[in-house]
């Protein structure tokens, strides 16, 4: 299996905020993973694998909340909140959609992913700068005659 692209979306970086960008990964040309996220670990940059919130049901109604809601989504009834108990651990809130199964691939994705995201912010130092994530989108619609492309035709070729 090869990496055939890599996007990477800069964002802006506010106070104590640690996502420093998106990105995603195409393997073999055919298969593409989004929403991975480039964060600020303890230890350095790292590669967080897309991910959803978990939820549980409200008693009452049986509306879907997250797991930290205070209060139903749909009947505002307090919720009692759950405690992970005395196992030292936190409450786990995410769960992965996709992620490497091996050691081995995991470090071959987070290096791929941390090299383009390096690429990409030197990119951006560039006068007219255009981020790959964006330029590629453009490409698409002015691929496809979109209404609504930017920069005109022609801009990944």
């Amino acid at each position: 299996m090869n990496i055939t692209e890599i996007r990477v979306k800069l964002v802006a970086m506010k106070n104590n905020e640690r996502i420093h960008a998106f990105c995603s990964i195409t393997f073999d040309g055919v298969f593409v993973v989004r929403d991975l996220k480039i964060v600020e670990g303890t230890k350095g940059l790292l590669v967080a694998m897309p991910s959803r919130k978990l939820t549980n049901r409200c008693p009452k109604c049986g509306c879907k909340n997250h797991r930290r809601a205070r209060y139903g989504n749909q009947c505002g009834d307090t919720l009692i909140l759950s405690v992970s108990g005395d196992t030292g651990h936190r409450e786990k809130l995410h769960a992965d959609i996709a992620h490497p199964i091996s050691a081995m691939f995991r470090e071959l994705v987070e290096s791929a992913v941390l090299a383009a995201y390096q690429e990409e912010c030197e990119r951006s130092k560039q006068p007219g700068y255009v981020c790959t994530y964006d330029a590629h989108v453009e490409g698409q619609r002015a691929q496809h005659g979109h209404p609504y492309t930017a920069f005109g035709a022609g801009i990944l070729e």
